[in-house]
């Protein structure tokens, strides 16, 4: 059944011609990745996502060892409108086994991903936390693995995700231009760091897409506070509001 949508502003993604709500949906949760999410409760969260007006949904095969993808999956097919109501993000290059961004690997994971999903092809392809693999690799292997895939229609448009912002320089300034269409970055535009609004310019002059991920800092920001794996120091995790 279809849901009617509260105003909830849309905005352009780069030059995709994709128009994101405001807010996105950010589906690692549905992974179990920061305490335990049924199947009942994954789905209820997507449904009811999406009848607040939210049409952007992003996951990756590694949240929760391929679950949330799974748990994505069943929601998106449980809202029962058409395919173009809804904009997925999935991710390739890292997974609950390590990275891998070998251009046979990242070609396999899209099939791997779209079966979990339940989908045809999703709309954003990104390479996951490219930090911890060889750049020069994501330049000249990756890319253009994932630009064949958007060839074959598996995907619409290519990203790239990171912490450290230097790596979308690094990338952005050595591909075709055009080869990549959006970047996401998190942690880096909340209370305790802004440091994305620096890079906002340069991202725009290449008509690169911003996707904001994360601004509650992995939990670092909630009442609950993090979970184990954060990678903060121990005193933030005891005392979040010693942040500057």
């Amino acid at each position: 059944m279809a849901y009617p949508h509260p105003n909830l502003e849309l905005r352009p993604l780069g030059n995709t011609g994709l128009k994101l709500s405001c807010v996105g949906f950010g589906a690692s949760p549905l992974g179990s990745v920061f305490g335990p999410v049924s199947e009942h409760d994954a789905i209820s969260s997507v449904r009811e996502a999406f009848r607040l007006g939210i049409n952007f949904f992003d996951t990756s095969p590694y949240y929760g060892g391929t679950l949330s993808e799974k748990m994505l999956g069943q929601g998106l097919k449980a809202l029962g409108v058409p395919r173009n109501e809804y904009i997925v993000s999935t991710k390739c290059g890292r997974y609950v086994e390590g990275f891998d961004f070998s251009a046979e690997r990242v070609t396999k994971s899209i099939d791997e991903s779209l079966a979990r999903l339940q989908l045809d092809y999703v709309d954003i392809l990104q390479c996951h936390d490219i930090e911890f693999g060889s750049l020069d690799q994501i330049v000249n292997e990756t890319i253009p693995a994932l630009r064949k895939l958007k060839e074959a229609g598996k995907i619409r448009f290519i990203g790239i995700t990171g912490l450290p912002l230097g790596v979308f320089t690094y990338v952005l300034d050595r591909v075709p231009p055009g080869a990549v269409d959006v970047i996401l970055s998190y942690c880096r535009y909340s209370i305790n760091d802004s440091t994305l609004a620096d890079l906002l310019p340069y991202l725009k002059s290449k008509g690169v897409g911003v996707i904001s991920a994360s601004p509650l800092a992995m939990g670092l920001l909630t009442e609950n506070g993090p979970p184990e794996w954060h990678p903060a120091s121990p005193e933030l995790k005891v005392c979040p509001h010693l942040l500057k």
